[in-house]
């Protein structure tokens, strides 16, 4: 697809949407005295507002991804990401969108939200996608199609020439959504976008980056498709807070965390297979491990008794008596390994 067919797909009062300019928008030089947003003048630290831009945060991220800061957008968690996409490209009550299953949930909540239909393609058994039925749920009012890779809750990775095949023959926008890209042995789909406009590839600085509690998403598109995603989006969506401790966050290395999380990753799968309790262990490229339980729900709870939190996914289609295992600290790995074991 080129850029102008990407730009026929946008909802026609979106393309002719003019944004909210703020006053950090139209502000010229570097004044001293700033009597233009109706701040408070008291100084605390956080009486003026944020860059509504974050231009120094995506500097900062560009810099560590190789993407141009244009290119990229910042989201209060992945979730807004996804929200505006429905509200740029899905006309309500017309268009639909197409999703994996199982799959992260938020894209039928978002899509429900926005009153667009969500057609759920359900994955084979091992979890492998299967593009020709993904295809066949599509017609002519699809606007988008969700694929999370790394997948959640199954933890496979889809192959990028099959994400290329995808983008090649739907004509329309194709999300992938690289939430646990950081523990992937396959290298991110972000390569693609300079050559598929119709690509948006949502990652996150929640998982292996350890910032869940400031909630701060990324998109990363095109310029024009950024474009249109910073007009729709609240002015200042992303706090001062937010942006000034993912910058200090940012600059740390998480090489190191990331190689304990893919070896303990590896422990505790290999563990997992000698437990009476445990039928399968699903292969994972993230930082959690889906395993089938003889007994979801009793395995569940005698966890909890324990003290130790997993997530009951058996009634997620296709998940039957299924856990998912986040992987934790060495301590707390082995800790639930020796609960596992003593569990009849």
């Amino acid at each position: 697809m080129t850029v102008e067919e990407v730009a026929a797909l946008v909802r026609p009062n979106i393309a002719g949407l003019c944004p909210y300019s703020t006053a950090r928008d139209e502000m010229q030089g570097k004044p001293d005295i700033f009597l233009d947003a109706n701040e408070s003048p008291y100084p605390n630290g956080w009486n003026r507002y944020p860059d509504p831009h974050q231009q120094e945060l995506k500097a900062l991220l560009g810099g560590i991804k190789g993407i141009a800061p244009e290119k990229i957008f910042f989201g209060n968690g992945s979730d807004e990401a996804i929200d505006l996409i429905f509200r740029v490209f899905c006309t309500p009550g017309k268009d639909n969108a197409v999703a994996i299953a199982p799959s992260y949930g938020m894209y039928k909540v978002a899509a429900v939200i926005n009153d667009v239909e969500c057609r759920e393609v359900l994955l084979e058994d091992d979890f492998t996608l299967d593009a020709e039925k993904l295809i066949a749920a599509c017609d002519a009012r699809s606007k988008v199609i969700f694929l999370c890779s790394p997948n959640n809750p199954s933890g496979n990775a889809f192959p990028l020439e099959q994400i290329r095949e995808i983008l090649a023959r739907f004509k329309g926008i194709v999300v992938v959504d690289e939430a646990y890209i950081d523990f992937c042995s396959q290298p991110s789909a972000s390569s693609l976008i300079d050559l598929y406009p119709n690509l948006i590839i949502l990652q996150t600085c929640s998982k292996a980056r350890g910032m869940a509690a400031l909630r701060l998403g990324i998109a990363l598109s095109n310029a024009y498709v950024i474009r249109l995603m910073s007009m729709v989006k609240y002015p200042y969506n992303i706090n001062l807070a937010t942006q000034q401790l993912a910058k200090e966050l940012l600059s740390q290395p998480i090489d190191a965390q990331v190689r304990e999380v893919i070896s303990e990753r590896a422990r505790v799968s290999e563990a997992f297979g000698h437990f009476d309790c445990i039928e399968k262990v699903y292969p994972s490229e993230a930082n959690f491990i889906l395993v089938k339980a003889k007994d979801a729900d009793a395995l569940y709870n005698y966890l909890l008794d324990k003290k130790i939190i997993v997530r009951n996914r058996t009634n997620v289609p296709g998940c039957r008596n299924c856990l998912r295992i986040t992987i934790g600290l060495k301590e707390e790995n082995d800790r639930l390994l020796a609960a596992m074991k003593e569990f009849i």
